[in-house]
């Protein structure tokens, strides 16, 4: 007997399937779309915050002092590092004027404000790199939807195939001749249809999997990045490093001494962490 055509040979395996084979490339079907779902919400979300983050750096750059955007109550809410950022100015307005709430002597009782100590500064690092984990929480979330696709659906097929070559050989024992090969065939046709549909589902999970892991840890190291490189300005600009005595200054008398001339000129720390846009 001629070998089939791909084509025909699917036909006849999908005409002769059997109802656990239907049962079988059901799901397969299911965990499909899921896994497309996943990876289409993933990637849209990926390009927001490529294009928010980037959006965050510029106005960012330019503003007159570290803590201007949050006095002004600017909002980023889809860029992460917008999110590390706000939560290191809360955290240093803490422990700056003793509240973390911008009002309208916010401007004024931060040129009066007195340096605080590395000690308090280590305390808003560690709120910085609790940020981080948030945001890598965030952009890692759906992709354990597309993981199981990938992982599962070559099992699932699998067991569809052993299940149908089960059930073939079973017929085919009943028949009272025995019968043959082309008693066979059909049997083994629908069982190897629910194998080809599983690969059919790995093989997009795998390939947008790995593509999606890869922009999600480039994203997190650059969030990384710009979390080092703003502690470093607010270390520089905030804290005390002298040893404190009883007569120490340690005042800020005016916001324009500790404004942002080397940030603003883009500091090779943040410039290296500008988001996606010149690399992807």
């Amino acid at each position: 007997m001629p070998l089939l055509p791909l084509a025909s040979g699917l036909s006849f395996g999908f005409n002769n399937a059997t109802p656990s084979g239907f049962i079988i490339c059901g799901l397969l079907v299911v965990l499909s779309i899921a896994s497309w779902v996943a990876m289409t919400r993933k990637f849209l979300l990926l390009k927001r915050v490529r294009k928010a983050n980037a959006s965050f750096c510029s106005d960012l750059r330019r503003s007159p002092h570290p803590l201007s955007l949050f006095q002004a109550g600017e909002r980023f809410l889809e860029a992460p590092m917008f999110h590390v950022y706000h939560d290191a100015c809360r955290e240093l307005a803490f422990y700056l004027l003793n509240t973390d709430t911008v009002d309208a002597h916010f401007s004024r009782r931060l040129q009066s404000a007195g340096r605080i100590t590395p000690s308090e500064m280590n305390a808003v690092k560690e709120t910085m790199e609790r940020a981080v984990s948030e945001a890598a929480l965030r952009l890692e979330t759906g992709l354990g939807v597309v993981a199981s696709a990938l992982s599962g659906a070559p099992v699932l097929g699998l067991l569809g195939t052993v299940w149908g070559v089960m059930e073939s050989f079973g017929g085919l024992a009943s028949i009272a001749d025995g019968g043959g090969l082309r008693a066979l065939a059909p049997g083994l046709s629908s069982a190897m249809l629910t194998t080809i549909a599983g690969l059919v589902v790995a093989l997009p999970s795998m390939f947008g999997y790995n593509f999606l892991v890869s922009r999600i840890r480039l994203q997190i190291a650059r969030i990384e990045h710009f979390s080092a490189d703003f502690a470093s300005i607010l270390d520089r600009h905030f804290v005390d490093h002298r040893t404190t005595t009883p007569d120490l200054p340690s005042s800020i008398s005016d916001l324009d001494s500790i404004g942002l001339d080397a940030f603003s000129g883009a500091p090779s720390g943040l410039a290296s962490s500008h988001p996606i846009e010149s690399h992807s």
